[in-house]
């Protein structure tokens, strides 16, 4: 690495740029926070920052070009400011990413919190001792999205065999209740008006905590402190659940919330049982997906559906992609996201046998996209025929943002305020949104 000394007038400022995941934003905002309390001044313009954050990704292989593509980016446009990366590739990858020239420090996730105390703040050295994992220090007193994001959970303990997550975040661990419930208070309090409710594994939540509970009870807490004073002021999104957590206790809590949107996303994977085996996936069977669904619907007779979707996963014959489209046709899906399979280093999937063309992974993901656009197409169009929705704006010049259902929607006219909520009299659908009038009181 080649040195890059704060030595410039402005080594008291920072920029932040952050990749990947609502987790990885979260994180970013409250080590900007922690840096702005110690008299640091955060820019939007990397060429006035001497420091130059880089929270990164590790997720698939594009995520990682994208890293070295931004760093060298970065450096460009700031040639004597100290880059730090951070974050999940910095776990997996420090020694390659150490020897980048741009690089001036690397400091892997597991030891993402010590930044809190600083850029320049020595990391202590690691402990001999294997200390058990505690979730990280992180807090946020506000967000720079609209939608602020709320960590409970972190890490992941399943090993899902395509997956690099256990390998950046370490093994599972949650949040307290209590800070939880603390922490949205205080995000309500400061004018945001949906709060996203976010972890690596939800379906992981609780088991390490000194009164071990799930995340349905976390959630079922949430309500019970909050639903009184906010219900039908703010509302909650769930971010990613796992198949497995959709039992008879989530349709308990959904179903009596006053609070949580009517959205979930489901990380499916696929719709073919010997796939979902072959992936580490086989505590779930895609009929309980469908079955959840269809009880979930006297509850909900409407909702936003969202699924995280791999093809070209090694072994899936046409047969079985087949059967995954299949089912795809069958769930009442909004919106997918779509991947096709990357294999990541030290994972179990990288090692096994029958792999897939990358042509073939591609033009699968193609036909998955196209079934879900399809879908989207006409679930706005559904939601363009209704009296009323609910947008959460997030742009006040275009009048951008989402309703309940997780839909994008544009909102003229109005006194539009960025992350406060209005009332949408749908008039039909433009440009992939369901477009409407504020409406006004009388």
């Amino acid at each position: 690495m080649t040195p890059h000394m704060p030595n410039t007038p402005d080594a008291q400022s920072f920029f932040v740029a952050t990749l990947g995941c609502k987790i990885n934003q979260y994180e970013s905002e409250s080590i900007s926070e922690a840096w702005r309390a110690r008299g640091m001044v955060e820019t939007n313009d990397p060429a006035c920052a001497g420091v130059l954050l880089v929270n990164s990704c590790a997720v698939t292989a594009r995520a990682v070009s994208d890293l070295r593509s931004a760093v060298r980016r970065l450096r460009q446009q700031s040639p004597a400011a100290r880059i730090v990366v951070t974050g999940c590739a910095a776990q997996v990858l420090a020694e390659e990413l150490a020897a980048m020239p741009e690089v001036d420090a690397v400091v892997p996730q597991s030891r993402k919190g010590e930044l809190l105390a600083g850029p320049f703040a020595p990391l202590p050295e690691p402990s001999a001792l294997s200390a058990p994992p505690r979730f990280p220090p992180f807090e946020i007193g506000a967000f720079r999205r609209a939608r602020a994001v709320v960590k409970v959970q972190d890490g992941c303990s399943h090993h899902c065999t395509y997956c690099i997550v256990p390998l950046t975040r370490g093994a599972s661990v949650s949040r307290d209740p209590s800070a939880t419930v603390a922490e949205m208070r205080t995000l309500l309090s400061a004018g945001y008006r949906e709060l996203v409710v976010s972890g690596v594994n939800l379906r992981q939540y609780g088991a390490d905590l000194p009164e071990p509970h799930d995340f349905w009870a976390l959630l079922a807490r949430i309500e019970a402190e909050l639903a009184p004073e906010w219900a039908g002021r703010a509302r909650l999104r769930l971010s990613s659940m796992e198949p497995g957590q959709l039992d008879s206790r989530a349709l308990d809590v959904l179903g009596t919330s006053c609070l949580v949107a009517p959205h979930l996303h489901i990380s499916l994977q696929s719709g073919d049982e010997g796939v979902l085996r072959r992936m580490g996936r086989g505590h779930y069977r895609p009929a309980q997906v469908l079955d959840f669904l269809r009880q979930l619907a006297t509850h909900w007779p409407r909702l936003g559906l969202g699924a995280d979707l791999l093809t070209g996963f090694p072994g899936e014959s046409a047969e079985q992609f087949e059967t995954t489209l299949a089912f795809c046709r069958e769930l009442p899906l909004t919106y997918a996201h779509v991947f096709p399979f990357s294999p990541r280093p030290g994972t179990a999937a990288a090692r096994l046998p029958d792999p897939l063309p990358k042509a073939e992974r591609t033009a699968r993901a193609a036909r998955l996209r196209g079934l879900a656009e399809g879908k989207k197409r006409s679930f706005l169009k559904e939601l363009a025929m209704l009296q009323k929705l609910t947008v959460l704006v997030e742009n006040t010049q275009n009048g951008h943002g989402v309703c309940e259902f997780y839909a994008p929607c544009a909102v003229q006219g109005g006194n539009l305020r960025a992350g406060g909520l209005v009332a949408l009299r749908p008039q039909g659908v433009e440009d992939g949104r369901v477009v409407g009038l504020a409406e006004v009181a009388p």
